[in-house]
């Protein structure tokens, strides 16, 4: 897609489902000595009086900025959440392909350099809390994150890769600032990169090596086998979390089971359809800041709140509650390490405990945040 294309592309977004409120914007500056572009759509709660998080979203190899925003739509989940997407424009390689350079082939841009660049750009322009920038891309914008992670790693407070992998430069000479939460989607029948490793692409499993030593997690996960929601889709989630690393941080696989190279939840190339890639990656997210997990703050009061209720018969295994309507929750350890997250239902329902040993809780319901100590 050529940038003719990519400011008509823009400027028909910019009309399709868009209030005063909110803006899908393309800006341009020159890095470099070569001309850059990105997409940046700003959310409807957006108010430059308060910062809001930054994520970063790099396409795919011959993909575009625009066809990224459009594969991965983060937007409904960006206004819900108040954060700002930014989509980077790769720019074209020796074959006229448009890429991000992470130590494929002949490339000579500098893609960090840039990165560091546009950073400064939207933090400039946009109310950024400088402590909640993310970065995610499919593919070759995997690739990227990856290399961010190791060469930018100070400004960025968590990475996700959907499809993509550490290149063997990348690997082979990464040295992190600080820990890094990583999240990684893969599909085990990827015949693009492939999961087991090739010539561009470290095998998955060494990936995670490098990060739960890197991070210092726990060396062995805690193993989930996803619900099959949808059989017609031909794959299965099984999802792999490395947990009490430093600062709280985490890695975690989401291993597509005979998935191929998609997005997951994806309206295009036969995805895995039990999962969303783009909610899972900002449920990861938004569980850390730069300075590793993010503490729950502002204790409700129970009598404060109408929509949830917590059940007086809370046992050592579960909380039980009543909810009014179909939410997310995020359970804390008492030292405000994130152990679990998932949907809350409408009804009476519980949250189980069975696998954690504490007897104190944070549980945050929304923007809610209650505390929750068992009776001994």
């Amino acid at each position: 897609m050529n940038f003719s294309h990519l400011i008509s592309f823009c400027a028909s977004l910019l009309f399709i489902g868009t209030s005063f409120s909110q803006q899908t914007l393309t800006g341009t500056f020159s890095h470099n000595g070569v001309n850059r572009s990105y997409i940046i759509y700003i959310p409807a709660n957006y108010s430059s009086n308060s910062p809001v998080p930054l994520l970063l979203n790099f396409h795919g190899y011959t993909s575009s900025a625009a066809v990224q925003l459009a594969y991965s739509n983060f937007r409904p989940i960006a206004d819900t959440a108040g954060f700002i997407t930014v989509h980077p424009q790769g720019t074209t390689d020796f074959v006229n392909n448009t890429h991000f350079n992470v130590g494929w082939g002949t490339s000579t841009i500098d893609d960090v350099s840039f990165t560091n660049a546009l950073l400064d750009t939207i933090i400039a322009n946009y109310s950024i809390d400088t402590t909640e920038i993310y970065s995610t891309g499919f593919s070759n914008g995997g690739f990227m994150s990856y290399l961010l992670a190791c060469q930018l790693g100070n400004r960025f407070a968590a990475i996700a890769s959907v499809g993509g992998s550490m290149s063997p430069s990348t690997f082979s000479n990464c040295a992190p600032a600080k820990v890094m939460p990583v999240l990684e989607i893969h599909g085990t029948n990827d015949g693009t990169v492939a999961y087991n490793g090739s010539a561009i692409a470290t095998h998955i499993d060494t990936v995670f090596s490098y990060w739960v030593q890197q991070n210092q997690t726990s060396n062995t996960p805690v193993v989930t086998n996803l619900p099959d929601l949808n059989t017609s889709d031909g794959s299965t989630v099984s999802r792999f979390e490395y947990r009490n690393g430093t600062n709280g941080t985490e890695v975690q696989l989401y291993r597509v089971n005979n998935g191929n190279h998609t997005w997951p939840g994806a309206s295009a190339g036969n995805p895995n359809l039990d999962i969303s890639a783009s909610e899972v990656i900002w449920n990861f997210f938004k569980r850390f800041d730069v300075n590793g997990v993010k503490l729950p703050v502002s204790i409700s009061e129970q009598s404060n709140v109408q929509q949830f209720k917590l059940l007086n018969n809370i046992t050592a295994n579960q909380i039980n509650y009543y909810s009014e309507s179909t939410s997310s929750f995020e359970l804390y350890n008492s030292i405000g390490q994130s152990i679990q997250f998932g949907k809350i239902y409408k009804g009476n329902n519980s949250i189980n405990l069975s696998e954690f040993n504490n007897d104190m809780y944070f549980l945050r319901v929304e923007s809610q945040t209650f505390k929750v100590v068992l009776a001994k």
